[in-house]
């Protein structure tokens, strides 16, 4: 019950967002509609040995490419994003950490209905590029890897687009495949796929949602929401994908970047995961 009330406190959030760009005019224009960004963001804390407040010295840095592809043609809109957003970070004393890794695809396909009403059909992919470690174990344990785990979801349902900055997609029939390595399912279950397998099939209904404004000159927020139910085991087990994201742009080129996300999937965790990133570096906007 936690996680559905959890669940719709933030769909309501993420509806009062949308909120603000509701006088924002639709793109109607035939055609491809293509932009993003390249950020690369440092953050550091040094100290001398004479600092008596304590502290260690430790610095990181970020890369994400955020990049938008959409085309319409008149009923018809095809709306594409890539993500990738890595970081790592380095304590004096301990190895190099990564704190952030993330690459993802979506694409959805709409035919207009009635007004801002879309027939549709998604395809989201996502997983990481390199291996991530358990730091808490004494030697450090191997959790993931790329494609393991891996996440394939597509299905057809029902689009509410205002414009290409406003969107709600709702899929009553999803399909999702987990793919993972047989390297950690040999001792177990890993992220829901069974022990001895490599992949796992769930059947289910899915929300997407996204909104994107200004909310001051010079500073823009970005929301992406992603809930699904699998009908085929504990639907009532919501997992949620919740991103906040902040661009506070100083110039052509620098900015300052804010990301929050939480995250909850109780075939990896059966808690909240919760993420902040904060920096300060290059950001160019194509």
């Amino acid at each position: 019950m936690k996680k559905i009330i959890f669940s719709m406190t933030l769909l309501v959030s993420f509806c009062a967002f949308a909120q603000e760009t509701e006088e924002e005019k639709p793109t109607n224009a035939n055609g491809w509609t293509r932009g993003g960004n390249v950020s690369l963001l440092f953050n550091q804390a040094a100290f001398n040995k004479e600092w008596t407040g304590g502290g260690t010295n430790n610095y990181g840095g970020n890369l994400t490419i955020n990049y938008d592809a959409n085309y319409k043609y008149d009923t018809w809109t095809w709306d594409n994003k890539f993500l990738f957003d890595y970081g790592l970070s380095k304590i004096d004393g301990e190895d190099v950490r990564k704190t952030n890794d993330r690459l993802a695809f979506n694409s959805l396909l709409g035919k207009q209905a009635t007004n801002n009403w879309y027939y549709s059909f998604f395809l989201n992919f996502q997983t990481q590029i390199s291996k991530g470690y358990d730091y808490a174990t004494n030697p450090k344990t191997l959790k993931t890897k790329f494609m393991a785990p891996g996440y394939l979801s597509f299905g057809p349902g029902m689009l509410w687009k205002k414009s290409d900055n406003l969107k709600v997609n709702i899929s009553p029939a999803t399909a999702r495949f987990i793919f993972t390595s047989k390297d950690f399912t040999a001792a177990g279950e890993h992220f829901g796929v069974k022990q001895g397998e490599t992949s796992r099939f769930e059947f289910g209904a899915a929300l997407n949602g996204f909104a994107r404004f200004d909310i001051a000159p010079n500073v823009t927020m970005e929301n992406t929401l992603a809930l699904y139910s699998n009908y085929l085991d504990k639907p009532l087990n919501v997992d949620i994908d919740y991103t906040l994201g902040l661009i506070m742009k100083v110039n052509d080129f620098l900015s300052a970047n804010f990301v929050f996300q939480a995250i909850y999937d109780d075939n990896a965790v059966k808690a909240v995961q919760v993420r902040e990133t904060f920096g300060a570096g290059f950001t160019y906007k194509f």
